[in-house]
């Protein structure tokens, strides 16, 4: 059974379970009548599930915890370092790299708003614990940039103080790409580690089933099932942000940079697209999306050899979209306010983990709790938004890869080459 069907039925589990043990639901809920005459299915429900559930939710998020500081540090550093040496980029190199950080700022900008603006978390009839005090601190704007340069890298990675630790990770994977052979034995060992820990992350990860039922188990017990009316505003949200930055972003950039057709390229690369959705992973579809791209729409292939690679590790529009939508949902669900400066950590933070970590296996899990650590939000919030995930994850990826694509189109007019007949 593949994972996201073993996620669903841990959810569907904890919804059950969480119904049976929230009291109020029981008695005087629509059950009720019907359970009262199975009162020993609630008092097994509250006997055997009650006291493992929370301690069961507990430790899945302090695995999630124990990957952060080593994940990031060894992947971003490696994922910089493998681009080669920054001074030798060229134009080529320069120009893809802009834009795409350039496309993940505005899907994040996208993000922000359309969460202030529809706020899918307030109201929300819960808090799933104590909200720790760097949550509630109101920071300014020039404390954000001088925290993002650590003192003592160590002691950042100590404190878990997300935003220094990427920082210092990029800086030195930029550093590592100019060493040449001096500089390998350590990119090797960052190279390692980095393996080490996806390993890790995929066994965390196939206890996701386990993890969500107890979240999802503990939130229903606590609130009963109305927090799954927050839970589709907040996915309507994601569905909106990512619908913006799809169809009106980067078709405009297509339009007015590129000077390609929208409709038409869409047309060319939709295999791509179709692929992206059904697998979830930008990766697995890099050979589809490179066939439509040089074949289909005509692009040079010196260009979406380098262009298309590269934006399958570094050009995630959609999770770093994703990711500030969710955890500014997650602070309006803890009635928390992020003031300017920490939605700016929200935005430097997701900017950076969906470039740098992008690699990272079921990202909706771990970059998220990067994220969420960067601004002091409890990952026990990670539990509510699981629940959806998967059809996220797939509406996300196909955003990440409509992304790449119209990268390709875009530079392919930067580098001064004629715009290909196919996508007029």
């Amino acid at each position: 059974m593949k994972l996201h069907w073993k996620i669903l039925i841990g959810m569907v589990a904890g919804i059950l379970i969480g119904l049976l043990i929230n009291e109020s639901f029981v008695i005087g809920g629509p059950l009720g009548e019907f359970l009262g005459h199975f009162s020993f299915v609630r008092k097994f429900a509250v006997f055997v599930f009650q006291p493992l559930i929370g301690p069961i939710g507990t430790i899945f998020i302090k695995l999630l915890k124990m990957l952060i500081v080593p994940l990031i540090l060894a992947s971003m550093i490696v994922g910089v370092a493998k681009v080669g040496d920054i001074r030798k980029l060229g134009g080529l190199g320069g120009r893809t790299f802009v834009f795409y950080l350039l496309t993940t700022w505005a899907s994040v900008i996208v993000g922000l708003f359309v969460v202030n603006l529809i706020k899918p978390g307030t109201g929300a009839p819960l808090v799933l614990g104590e909200v720790p005090d760097a949550a509630r601190t109101t920071v300014g704007v020039w404390d954000v940039i001088l925290n993002m340069i650590p003192d003592n890298p160590i002691e950042a990675m100590a404190r878990m103080d997300i935003l220094p630790v990427i920082v210092f990770a990029l800086f030195l994977g930029a550093i590592l790409t100019t060493m040449g052979s001096k500089g390998q034995p350590l990119v090797n060992f960052f190279d390692s580690l980095n393996d080490a820990m996806m390993k890790m992350a995929d066994i965390v990860i196939m206890l996701t089933p386990i993890g969500v039922f107890a979240l999802i188990a503990k939130v229903v017990a606590d609130t009963g099932f109305s927090i799954f009316a927050n839970l589709g505003k907040y996915m309507i949200t994601v569905l909106l942000g990512l619908a913006v930055h799809a169809f009106l972003t980067l078709p405009l950039l297509l339009r007015f940079i590129g000077g390609a057709s929208p409709l038409r390229y869409f047309t060319r690369v939709s295999p791509a697209l179709t692929t992206a959705f059904s697998t979830s992973s930008s990766s697995a579809t890099l050979p589809v999306t490179i066939d439509c791209v040089e074949e289909r729409a005509g692009v040079p292939p010196r260009v979406a050899s380098f262009v298309l690679p590269l934006g399958a590790t570094i050009n995630m529009d959609g999770t770093a979209l994703y990711e500030s939508v969710a955890a500014v949902f997650i602070a309006q669900v803890y009635g928390i306010d992020l003031s300017f400066p920490q939605q700016t950590m929200v935005f430097l933070t997701a900017t950076l983990a969906a470039i740098g970590a992008a690699g990272i296996p079921s990202a909706g899990l771990v970059t998220m709790a990067i994220v969420l650590k960067a601004v002091g939000l409890p990952l026990e919030g990670i539990g509510m938004i699981l629940a959806v995930d998967r059809i996220l994850d797939m509406c996300r990826t196909t955003v990440n890869v409509w992304g790449d694509t119209v990268g390709c189109a875009v530079i392919t007019r930067l580098q001064g080459d004629e715009v290909p007949q196919e996508i007029r």
